[in-house]
């Protein structure tokens, strides 16, 4: 009997690892639909490069922050992408935004260089991850998770797991197109 119920313990893990690394579309808890996205929770930091990054010098701008660390293989996988899509949409109000979780400076400044990556990265702090987990069922508890923030600076999507170079560039042409009509 002890043995059945460590066997399902050891499959539940299985699954639910699988499920992070797989990844699914996330879903805006704490928003009674999709009609009425939550703002952007107020937030500056200051990015490795030594420039500020925040909710106030980004208004205007679509951005996607995105909570990864160095160690995650699905967040290894989907960062060549992103670099290629910050190349192709930075010069048209688009922004990548990494913040790296349980990192220390050094290895990520390293992983930076290695990966070439091309857009703001931040060191994670309880500030930030306080203010973007209540936009996610128990917090952020998985990485990567992906916050998709309107030129309006509203939260329109919350993406828990690696995403592909197609998905990413069709939710930057559909901001995009949004912040067109807004216009």
């Amino acid at each position: 009997m002890k043995m059945m119920k460590m066997m399902r313990n050891a499959l539940r893990i299985v699954v639910v690892g699988c499920f992070l690394w797989a990844g699914s579309p996330g879903k805006l808890s704490a928003v009674p639909s999709a009609e009425t996205p939550p703002p952007v929770p107020a937030f500056s930091v200051v990015s490795l490069d030594g420039k500020t990054v925040g909710s106030a010098n980004l208004t205007g701008t679509t951005y996607i922050v995105n909570f990864f660390a160095s160690w995650c293989p699905p967040c290894r996988s989907e960062i060549p992408d992103m670099v290629v899509l910050q190349n192709q949409y930075g010069r048209k109000g688009f922004t990548f935004i990494g913040v790296a979780l349980n990192e220390t400076e050094p290895t990520i400044r390293e992983f930076i260089k290695k990966n070439k990556i091309n857009y703001p990265v931040v060191m994670a702090n309880e500030q930030i991850v306080n203010a973007f987990s209540r936009y996610v069922d128990g917090g952020i508890r998985a990485i990567p998770t992906s916050f998709v923030v309107n030129s309006s600076g509203k939260i329109s999507q919350v993406i828990t797991g690696a995403r592909s170079k197609e998905v990413f560039e069709k939710i930057i042409l559909d901001a995009q197109k949004k912040r067109k009509i807004s216009k």
